[in-house]
């Protein structure tokens, strides 16, 4: 397939509106099609889909041909309705809830990111994956998962276990996929860039797999409830996402893909939705090296379904009947307009440890210090501390000024 970097995709994270995820158990392919087709009549380009891990993978030396058939047609559908297709591997945590082989648990019980032999079953898998997929015109490339990093708390793990297992997993992906066979990534939540010594860092974010990706959630350090849900902070947190994720890449050219945002409620109400969407894309697209903004998610969670948390019953651009909501209206009106990518020739200085990063996160004083410039009009770029003297760097990046915080 062509390198799909360069032109800017506005897509969707596919949630099925009839079961949730746990529609793959008995997976149907008349429903699916209708959900794609709502999604492709919004004018989006591309979605996120996520197959879940146990059906894929029960046993750590099994791994379920008619799961892997579900995944191919359900990618197959989704290009008839002219969308393009991210894989996400190893589900793994999704909206609250994690998804973990039993061959994991228990009595059977290994860490996921430091046992060796489990290491090498996810391997496996992701080289099934690529495998199959590999050739189809629709897709985009192949996540090792969907926010791995929210693993951490029941599978303990250092920095440096973190990088050798990405390392082997974006390896096995890129090997079953073969050259040209698409992107090949990873993704974290918030905490690898705000969480003070959290093990999944920026540096592996920013220099691992094809791309950057970044899920700047509202809700990450109380962002909207401690600024407010109109407030610049809240609609330029994706710009932000953005820009931070740029500082950390080896390679200014790297492109950053917004892959999650969304309005959950009661951070945003529903009244406020609509120009949140506007102004969370306008502001990102205003990026250079933005590779595409993704939204959280098609479809309501039914509430029939129990124990999920409040917000995750309201972050469709449908609701749990199949019907358009305001947001999905105003989403599909903002990617139709012209998005220009604005220079931005001043840099602020970040200064920070593994032990600091807090500083860059809602409420920290980096992130206010950042904020507060772009309130005054002045769209500014990141640099690290250590690159800030690099003047092939800076003018690599069009960065003629970096200013510390004040």
């Amino acid at each position: 397939m062509e390198d799909p970097i360069g032109t800017l995709r506005f897509g969707v994270n596919y949630t099925p509106r009839h079961g949730w995820f746990h529609s793959w158990h008995d997976f149907d392919p008349a429903r699916a099609r209708a959900d794609l087709d709502q999604i492709a009549a919004l004018g989006l380009d591309h979605v996120r889909v996520f197959p879940l891990w146990p059906l894929l993978q029960p046993n750590r030396t099994l791994i379920r041909p008619t799961a892997v058939d579900d995944l191919i047609q359900l990618v197959d559908l989704a290009g008839e309705a002219g969308l393009d297709v991210m894989v996400d591997g190893v589900q793994g945590h999704l909206s609250s809830f994690d998804f973990y082989p039993e061959w994991t648990r228990s009595w059977h019980h290994r860490n996921v990111f430091t046992d060796p032999e489990a290491v090498e079953a996810q391997a496996t898998l992701l080289r099934t994956l690529g495998r199959a997929l590999a050739g189809r015109p629709h897709l985009l490339g192949l996540q090792l998962g969907n926010e791995l990093n929210n693993l951490v708390e029941h599978n303990p793990v250092t920095p440096d276990e973190v990088d050798h297992y990405l390392d082997t997993l974006l390896s096995a992906a890129r090997d079953g996929l073969g050259a040209g066979g698409g992107l090949v990534t990873h993704s974290a939540y918030d905490a690898a860039w705000y969480g003070d010594d959290h093990p999944f860092t920026p540096e592996a974010s920013a220099r691992k797999g094809d791309l950057t990706t970044v899920h700047p959630w509202v809700f990450s350090g109380d962002c909207a409830r401690r600024y407010g849900p109109r407030s610049p902070q809240v609609r330029h947190l994706a710009e932000y996402g953005t820009e931070l994720a740029k500082a950390y890449a080896t390679d200014p050219a790297r492109p950053v893909w917004v892959q999650e945002t969304g309005a959950p409620q009661p951070h945003i109400p529903a009244a406020d939705a609509p120009e949140f969407a506007r102004a969370t894309v306008r502001n990102a697209a205003e990026c250079t090296g933005l590779w595409g903004v993704t939204w959280w998610c098609s479809h309501d969670v039914d509430r029939s379904l129990a124990d999920f948390p409040e917000l995750e019953y309201t972050l469709g651009l449908f609701d749990a009947e199949g019907r358009a909501k305001p947001i999905a209206t105003a989403l599909a009106e903002t990617v139709k307009e012209p998005h220009t990518p604005r220079p931005r020739d001043t840099a602020l200085l970040l200064d920070r440890t593994p032990s600091t990063r807090s500083v860059s996160g809602p409420g920290g004083a980096y992130f206010e210090a950042w904020m507060r410039l772009r309130t005054e009009g002045v769209r500014p770029a990141v640099v690290l501390a250590e690159r800030a003297d690099d003047a092939e760097y800076l003018a690599a990046r069009g960065i003629k000024e970096v200013v510390r915080p004040s």
